[in-house]
């Protein structure tokens, strides 16, 4: 029997990279899963490859509308949920003499009102003894340049488990974050091999992770295995901002 056999999530972001990785092994694990994507190509490729026990709802989290159609569209089913993944992110560089209220508008509200929203209105579906999971990063205590904005916003996201470990306490609901170093994900797509290879010299264990990988801890988070872990952070990161 799987991890979470019989279990209910929602995984947002879920098309690509660790969204995916994750959609794919809570599957495995015998959940029943609703991903979102932007794109309703990409959502629609997403829930082909996943090939059971999936739901695809297109939305931008950043966007209340959607998010309110995505727990509608489960509410209709007659589910209730036991894990909610806040994955959805966006991540772009800009220094801080570059960087526009545009670039920081669009992160803030992607990674961080989305993230907030998307836990806030999932709680009335939400079952009392879920399990609340955020997609955070090691940047949010890292400074690395030009990448400030996205760095505060995930620190941001990292505080949220905290206060909601307090808020949360007496439905038994557990907020726990994974923060992930560098990944080979699609977001490193754009970037030039030198500045690839700056970034792993600076990873104790000498190399990129994989989505594969951050997915396994998020299904430690999700699952009964972290039964006495809440508010907690779980760094994925080949050692890169422990040592």
């Amino acid at each position: 029997m799987g991890k979470l056999q019989g279990k209910v999530a929602v995984i947002t972001g879920g098309t690509t990279g660790i969204g995916l990785a994750t959609a794919k092994l809570f599957v495995e694990e015998g959940a029943h899963i609703f991903i979102t994507g932007r794109r309703e190509k990409e959502l629609d490729a997403a829930v082909g490859e996943i090939g059971r026990n999936v739901t695809g709802v297109q939305g931008d989290v950043s966007n209340m509308k959607d998010i309110d159609r995505l727990y509608e569209t489960i509410k209709a089913t007659g589910r209730r949920l036991d894990i909610v993944f806040a994955n959805a992110g966006v991540a772009e560089f800009a220094s801080l003499q570059q960087a526009t209220e545009a670039h920081f508008d669009k992160i803030f509200d992607i990674n961080v009102k989305g993230t907030y929203f998307t836990v806030q209105k999932a709680l009335p579906l939400l079952n009392d003894g879920g399990s609340i999971v955020l997609t955070a990063s090691i940047s949010g205590v890292k400074g690395t340049p030009s990448f400030g904005v996205y760095g505060a916003s995930k620190a941001a996201v990292r505080n949220f488990v905290r206060s909601w470990t307090n808020d949360l306490k007496d439905r038994r609901i557990r907020s726990n974050v994974v923060s992930p170093g560098p990944i080979a994900t699609p977001i490193l797509d754009d970037q030039p091999q030198e500045a690839i290879n700056k970034i792993t010299a600076t990873i104790p264990m000498g190399r990129l992770g994989r989505d594969e990988e951050v997915a396994r801890a998020v299904l430690f988070l999700a699952s009964d295995d972290s039964s006495f872990c809440c508010g907690a952070e779980l760094c994925v990161d080949g050692g890169r901002a422990q040592v």
